[in-house]
């Protein structure tokens, strides 16, 4: 387990206090979702960026409806009664995304285990409808594992994303606890998959304050490094609820600046990390400073 003593996690250190935003442009962000029938893993997860983001007129797209057929013991995502695909959902996603003008557009889901693709097509089709827009749009996809089926993995890579992101979210050790339903070699393969494609470039990001100890995190680092992770974000773990794994550590932001150097020594070449650094959070910035 991570020290626990210079960070306790029964009190939230004053590095991640959010101050409240709602300004009218973050009303307008709130109604398009609404109108077009749209979902964000900015509101179903709880993002505490979620204001920043909205109020600067941006939002990571969340696809395939509001509940997960995956029960990972960190997230806030529902998992209640899955919904058929809407098949405007393309279509309605490129629209938002012209609305709010946005020049880098970030694109997740749900796991959909029950589909026979896994949501492969779909997230294809998002891609091209917003491919389809009269303006140059790069475009970043945050996707689940597929199950490891790289003719899953394919379908969305030939629809040529900018980006292509898969969370490895936490050290193997705590997959049992904190990702039951996942594997953490079959999320390494998806990525080394990805990067031997030579089609996009590939992302990856982790949560730090689960009962991680550094020496696990720094195989880790290596381990995406080896699999061809060029982009990589680091933030602080924030329990939704009781009911969810507790935190067992606060990292202080000199921490998160410390991990960042070790990422980086391992060959990582971009690497986002801080406490309320999320996948999405500043993604344009991240893909364009390179």
């Amino acid at each position: 387990m991570a020290d626990q003593k210079s960070n306790s996690p029964e009190i939230k250190p004053p590095w991640l206090k959010v101050r409240a935003s709602g300004n009218k442009k973050y009303l307008e962000v709130q109604s398009l979702l609404r109108q077009y029938n749209l979902h964000t893993v900015c509101q179903e997860a709880n993002c505490p960026n979620r204001g920043e983001c909205f109020s600067a007129g941006t939002a990571t797209f969340l696809i395939m409806g509001p509940n997960c057929t995956r029960h990972c013991t960190f997230c806030n995502v529902t998992h209640g009664t899955i919904c058929p695909i809407d098949q405007d959902e393309p279509d309605n996603v490129a629209r938002a995304v012209d609305i709010l003008g946005l020049n880098h557009a970030v694109i997740t889901s749900v796991t959909r285990d029950d589909l026979t693709d896994g949501g492969a097509m779909h997230f294809a089709r998002v891609i091209e409808a917003i491919r389809e827009l009269s303006r140059k749009i790069t475009i970043e996809v945050l996707t689940p594992d597929f199950k490891g089926n790289r003719e899953d993995i394919k379908t969305v890579l030939e629809a040529r994303p900018d980006v292509f992101n898969h969370n490895i979210e936490t050290v193997p050790q705590l997959y049992d606890e904190v990702r039951p339903q996942a594997d953490y070699r079959r999320s390494l393969g998806v990525l080394e998959f990805a990067s031997a494609r030579g089609t996009s470039a590939v992302k990856s990001g982790v949560m730090v304050g689960l009962g991680e100890t550094l020496p696990e995190l720094y195989r880790t680092f290596e381990d995406l490094a080896s699999a061809g992770v060029e982009y990589l974000t680091i933030g602080q773990y924030l329990a939704p609820s009781g009911k969810h794994h507790p935190v067992i550590k606060y990292y202080h932001p000199r921490e998160f600046e410390s991990l960042a150097a070790s990422a980086a020594g391992c060959g990582i070449k971009s690497i986002f990390s801080a406490p309320l650094v999320r996948s999405s959070y500043h993604a344009a910035e991240q893909f364009r400073r390179q």
